[in-house]
């Protein structure tokens, strides 16, 4: 393991970061209609946390920086030697992966802690004066989790609320898989580090080498967003609202500029425009650059996208039946009443289907005074999570579906054991260690999830909200980075009243779950420091 390479990298992070937030910064200093060239609290705490992130990853750099190349010398001692770039191997890549999202997360952090010291009018209750839920918000911003400390949203400085939606944005493709897309010099290393960066099982370039894979995923990514953000114009959203919710929409984040969420957005045009987006946005993104070409067939082959598809309106269909059968008016997130008409049941159904499974998380009606089989097929939804190769968090559905033709095969096997059948998916085999791979993955985030549940419970053995639940759902809405789950964090409450040290463990859970469990778990084993 080469450490001042790793700190190379994070230095690296650090000065891409730090010009974000200045970015940021001067575009609410100059643009007009704001504050002019006049400082405010807000505008000066992202340039300040900016010019400060830039100073630290430069020096990081610095440090690193002959550790970037190697020199390789003849063997027999004559000729000249050589240089050449250092290849990063799985350590460093697992190492620079889940510091960066650590380093990140301070990073990202930082202006909402400043904020909150040089704001005179900021209350001294308010949370951004806690560094740890400074670093929760942030956290889960990056890890596009969605969950929020904040019960008053709206009170933010504008600045801040496009700081913590463009946060979002940056990690819902993976701030690594900017890196592979921009930066020179990585070479063998991108690949590394682009398999462990993107979601879901044995990512694949879309050809022809990763580098130019990572740049055609952003630039879908880019082109996606400028057309969500049009779109919502043309339905009455202004632009500020529209910049936000297209940020946290293609993230699946869900952070929303509004204390009550996206609850009756400007129209029902808008609502159903977010829908799409979050549907694409949960979707294999080689399966959207085949639509884009006209590939229908090829998309409509992949088994993922269809089961994806199938979920979906499933989903949908069955708790429209449930809502019309509970016979109780339906609450909106803002608290607002409407009757549970069957057209109101269904746009209720398919919103929080959509947002659940994509793991947006968005709420438009408090699904927590649902009856109990609605709310069942959600947390199921929440599980199962979006498409590998998405900006979606859950198990991902092409792993749910292998497992459970694994455990089919197996049955099979039991009363005829010398039948062997190739699991096969979309047309391709599916070979042992694949399958293994899978198995221990959905096994591993079953247990990891019981494990929370308990640990929860127990740190908040104090705290009278903190039922079941409360700890069931919170440990699977942070490890699928949904956000919102039922009772104490249903869809109308927050992260706030958790103690910090259960902030702390959440935290934790959002970069299990964001970089798929074993990239973190593999550096709490012994011998990953030992080498060899």
């Amino acid at each position: 393991m080469n450490l001042r390479f790793v700190f190379a990298q994070w230095g690296k992070l650090g000065l891409l970061l730090g010009s974000l937030l200045t970015a940021v910064g001067l575009l609410f200093l100059l643009i007009p209609g704001e504050q002019g060239l006049i400082l405010d609290a807000a505008e000066l705490s992202l340039l300040g946390s900016g010019g400060g992130s830039m100073v630290v990853g430069l020096s990081a750099w610095l440090i690193g920086r002959s550790a970037v190349t190697m020199t390789v010398r003849p063997i027999s001692g004559v000729g000249q030697s050589l240089t050449r770039p250092y290849r990063m191997n799985r350590r460093d890549a697992a190492l620079v992966t889940t510091g960066a999202w650590v380093i990140g997360a301070a990073v990202a952090a930082s202006p909402f802690l400043m904020w909150a010291t040089l704001a005179a009018d900021v209350s001294p209750e308010h949370p951004f004066h806690s560094v740890i839920d400074c670093y929760f918000e942030a956290m889960s911003g990056l890890t596009t989790t969605g969950a929020t400390v904040l019960s008053d949203i709206e009170s933010l400085p504008r600045s801040l609320l496009l700081w913590r939606s463009l946060i979002q944005w940056l990690g819902g493709l993976g701030i690594l898989m900017l890196f592979v897309a921009i930066l020179p010099g990585l070479g063998a290393a991108a690949k590394k580090l682009f398999r462990i960066e993107s979601p879901g099982p044995d990512p694949e370039g879309v050809r022809p080498t990763i580098r130019q894979t990572a740049r055609r995923l952003w630039t879908l990514y880019a082109g996606l967003t400028v057309a969500e953000i049009v779109l919502l114009l043309a339905t009455g959203m202004g632009l500020f609202d529209a910049a936000n919710h297209t940020f946290t929409t293609l993230a699946t984040g869900g952070f929303s500029t509004r204390n009550a969420s996206i609850a009756r957005p400007e129209s029902l045009a808008a609502e159903i425009v977010l829908i799409v987006f979050m549907v694409l946005a949960g979707s294999n993104f080689t399966v959207l650059l085949a639509l884009l070409k006209g590939r229908w067939k090829a998309a409509m082959a992949n088994t993922e996208f269809r089961i994806y598809l199938f979920c979906l309106l499933g989903g949908t269909l069955f708790i429209t039946a449930a809502l019309i059968g509970h016979a109780e008016p339906l609450v909106l997130s803002n608290g607002a009443d409407v009757p549970a008409s069957a057209g109101e049941s269904l746009r209720a159904a398919a919103f929080t289907v959509v947002s659940q499974q994509t793991t947006t998380g968005y709420t438009t009606f408090d699904f927590d005074l649902w009856p109990f089989a609605a709310k069942a097929m959600i947390i199921a939804l929440m599980f199962i999570g979006g498409s590998a190769g998405s900006t979606a968090g859950g198990l991902k559905v092409v792993r749910v579906w292998i497992a459970l033709k694994v455990l089919w095969g197996q049955l099979e096997r039991f009363f005829r054991p010398n039948v062997i059948r190739p699991l096969k998916v979309s047309g391709h085999v599916i070979d042992h260690e694949q399958k293994l791979n899978v198995v221990t993955y959905v096994l591993g985030t079953l247990v990891l999830f019981a494990l929370g549940a308990v640990v929860i419970m127990a740190l908040e053995a104090e705290a009278s909200d903190c039922t079941f639940t409360t700890a069931a759902t919170t440990s699977l809405a942070t490890i699928s980075t949904v956000g919102p789950g039922l009772d104490g964090v249903g869809a109308i409450r927050n992260y706030g009243w958790f103690t910090d040290t259960t902030k702390i463990f959440l935290c934790f859970l959002m970069l299990v779950g964001r970089l798929e469990v074993f990239v973190i778990l593999v550096l709490f084993h012994p011998r990953f420091w030992r080498g060899g």
